[in-house]
């Protein structure tokens, strides 16, 4: 009795150790595939240079993604609405389907299977404000099946943006002194016209730093993200119409004998018509014929 009950024992001890390991096993799988997802998520929708709200530099952020989804027009419907819904824009989108092969299957006398391959593919470009950006990649990211590349960009236009603000205050101030000499020593004719030359060419040289120095502070606010999005190739097959041989439309061999009688009747009276329109000819033909045998052979 006591060998049994230890052998009782040691068999439940072993059975114990089996569950054991194998609920760690599974643990160790769980958390594997979970970091799997997480490495995956944050390969797509991490961003670059997220400058602070009191920083004083500034990021023109951009980002080029390419990716396949499983249903192309699902997709940009749902990207276009996240962009919309955190205060970006659409400023192009190119869908279009791309036939690779078409084959025309005559499966009845009048019916033609139709099977076309055929891919769809959608290049997008969005503007986003930049505080946003990593919220809608992260949006962006639950549309993709498989990952090509994703590149993020982040260029430190601080010193150029101030480098453009010092500039268009120099010619603003210059502008002024050019103003103020006009009004104040111009006299001569040639003088104010040089002098008014001048003072186009500095407001439109401070006008475009002006427009470059906006251009810049709206790259900084909204980042450009270009998405190109395709899936596997698709394969739709249709039954049409089948074409009718062209020999099914001619008519019988009673209406084919009655329009050639029609048209040799045609033709007949056409020659004569051709021949009556030659009646002077004729008439002087003749004429000349009589006169030659009645005179020349005499």
């Amino acid at each position: 009795m006591k060998t049994i009950a230890k052998l009782g024992l040691t068999s439940l001890a072993v059975i114990a150790l089996l569950f054991s390991c194998k609920k760690a096993d599974y643990n160790s799988a769980e958390a594997a595939a979970d970091t799997a997802v997480s490495i995956d998520s944050t390969a797509v929708s991490s961003s670059a240079a997220v400058e602070k709200k009191d920083s004083k530099q500034k990021f023109i952020r951009t980002a080029d993604i390419k990716f396949k989804v499983k249903n192309v027009v699902k997709s940009t419907y749902a990207i276009e609405n996240a962009v919309a819904k955190f205060g970006g824009f659409v400023t192009y989108t190119n869908l279009q389907s791309n036939i690779h092969d078409q084959i025309k299957t005559k499966i009845s006398q009048d019916s033609t299977l139709e099977t076309t391959k055929y891919s769809v593919e959608n290049n997008i470009t969005i503007r986003v404000p930049n505080t946003q950006l990593d919220t809608v990649i992260k949006s962006i990211a639950k549309q993709i099946d498989f990952l090509d590349f994703r590149v993020i960009k982040a260029d430190d236009v601080s010193l150029k943006l101030l480098a453009t603000q010092l500039s268009q205050k120099r010619s603003t101030v210059s502008e002024k002194r050019v103003e103020k000499a006009i009004d104040t020593k111009g006299k001569k004719i040639n003088d104010i016209m040089e002098a008014e030359n001048a003072l186009a060419n500095q407001k439109e040289a401070n006008d475009n730093r002006t427009i470059d120095n906006l251009s810049m502070q709206d790259q900084i606010n909204f980042s450009t993200v270009t998405l190109q999005l395709y899936q596997n190739e698709t394969i739709k097959q249709e039954i049409t119409a089948g074409e009718k041989d062209s020999a099914f439309y001619k008519p019988n061999l009673g209406i084919q004998i009655i329009d050639a009688l029609k048209s040799g009747w045609y033709i007949l009276q056409a020659i004569l018509v051709f021949f009556l329109n030659l009646w002077p000819f004729i008439l002087i033909s003749l004429g000349g014929f009589f006169l030659y045998k009645k005179y020349v052979k005499k």
